[in-house]
């Protein structure tokens, strides 16, 4: 798309606003709105704002930085008015002489991404994103009440998000995403929606704009969608599965024809993903609350192993008859998917470089997961391991680990120094 199909399409469809959008270091979609008289200064990256934005936090930073639009990622938001439409663009982000900014998360997986072009590399991913849609109060606040008991792959009358989800589907299709699949997962109000696979960069933009959508016509139903990896206690926790394939001169490097139909990189990519699992951690499961989803007992991953089958593996191998591919399963909807992807990619090709053994395949050999080492415990068990890890260190930069090391500390040890319902109801009287 260029300059003038943009022009046009504004013309035409009688966009009034467009939404400028970015991503923060932690994941949160961050945007400012411009009218159409202010494109040429937006397409000239002459739009600034704070740059403190771009870590979630006010944080010393350049006082601004500037937004570069991805053009193709014009997009007029369907549950926006007819009436003076809404569009949106996914933006990089700038310094004041046009280069890209460093610190920003977008940029982080650009670098891994061209590394591997150098050396002939492409990926396709294709994600699984599960949420919660849960009740508002009367004030529109988000609640974590819901009235519904449905399970994995029921229907309504049970599933009382059905309509919602369908709405969330046709919507978008209508911003160009192909959804291949559509279902209630295992807990009450939990649900996932899956689209096609593309290449990582265009992937990792989807996912912005796919919970963005999400939250917005869950809204409309009166309900929140939320992507916190677990909300109750009692329930499983939403995972972001990621499914990966290595493509070179056109032709998928996990497969292999033959009675395996899989390439040693397979192996050796499962094995550096495994060899980094902790220090990735703290990129997938990025919050606190992410490793209360990492328990045994709700089929999510607690052991650093791959497996064929099953759901609890760390990394699962996916097989077809023509096709391979794969899966982590340990990321959360709470991740930046950027930063994910970047990591993971890095991490894998480590593997590769390096040919590391990712040990037996944990379905076949049932003891592993009983002995296999454990994920991260917690968050600040999986920021230590990222600090310690020199290819994860080099993909974000010394500078960004540190800053998302300093944030996630403080937020494990407000943590701890908080006192929870749990604790008052177990140890108030009895102390």
């Amino acid at each position: 798309m260029t300059q003038t199909d943009i022009y046009n399409l504004i013309e035409d469809e009688g966009v009034e606003f467009i939404r400028l959008q970015f991503t923060d270091i932690f994941g949160t979609l961050k945007n400012f709105a411009v009218t159409p008289g202010q494109l040429d200064q937006v397409f000239r990256a002459k739009c600034s704002f704070e740059g403190s934005a771009v870590y979630g936090e006010k944080y010393e930073v350049e006082d601004k930085l500037f937004v570069r639009p991805e053009l193709d990622s014009f997009t007029i938001l369907p549950w926006r008015p007819q009436q003076a439409k809404v569009a949106k663009m996914v933006c990089d982000v700038c310094n004041e002489d046009g280069s890209l900014f460093t610190g920003s998360s977008r940029y982080v997986l650009k670098q891994v991404l061209h590394a591997q072009e150098e050396k002939g590399y492409s990926f396709l991913v294709d994600p699984e994103n599960e949420f919660f849609l849960f009740h508002t109060d009367e004030n529109g606040l988000p609640t974590t009440t819901s009235h519904e008991k449905a399970g994995y792959l029921d229907v309504g009358p049970m599933d009382f998000g059905e309509n919602a989800r369908r709405e969330i589907v046709l919507t978008l299709e209508d911003m160009g995403f192909e959804v291949e699949s559509s279902h209630h997962e295992s807990g009450p109000a939990q649900h996932e929606i899956d689209f096609k696979e593309a290449d990582a960069l265009s992937t990792a933009d989807a996912i912005q704009t796919f919970r963005f959508a999400v939250r917005s016509i869950a809204k409309r139903f009166g309900l929140y969608a939320t992507f916190m990896p677990k909300p109750k206690s009692e329930d499983p926790g939403s995972g972001m599965h990621l499914n990966i394939t290595l493509m070179k001169d056109g032709r998928n490097q996990f497969f292999r024809h033959g009675e395996k139909q899989v390439s040693p990189e397979a192996y050796w990519f499962i094995g550096g993903i495994l060899r980094h699992g902790k220090a990735l951690s703290a990129l997938a499961n990025p919050t606190v609350n992410s490793y209360k989803r990492l328990l045994a007992g709700f089929q999510a991953p607690d052991r650093l192993v791959w497996a064929s089958k099953g759901e609890r593996a760390f990394v699962k191998l996916k097989t077809y008859p023509d096709d391979a591919k794969v899966e982590l399963r340990f990321p959360d909807g709470s991740a930046n998917p950027y930063l994910v992807l970047a990591a993971c990619i890095a991490a894998g090709m480590d593997g590769i470089e390096k040919q590391m053994d990712p040990g037996e395949d944990a379905s076949v050999n049932k003891v592993l997961y009983q002995t296999a080492e454990p994920v991260a415990n917690n968050l600040r068990e999986a920021v230590l391991a990222l600090e310690q890890d020199e290819v994860l260190k080099a993909v974000l930069g010394e500078e960004l680990t540190s800053i998302i090391a300093e944030i996630k500390y403080k937020e494990w040890e407000e943590f701890m120094s908080s006192v929870s319902q749990w604790e008052l109801d177990r140890y108030l009287i009895r102390t």
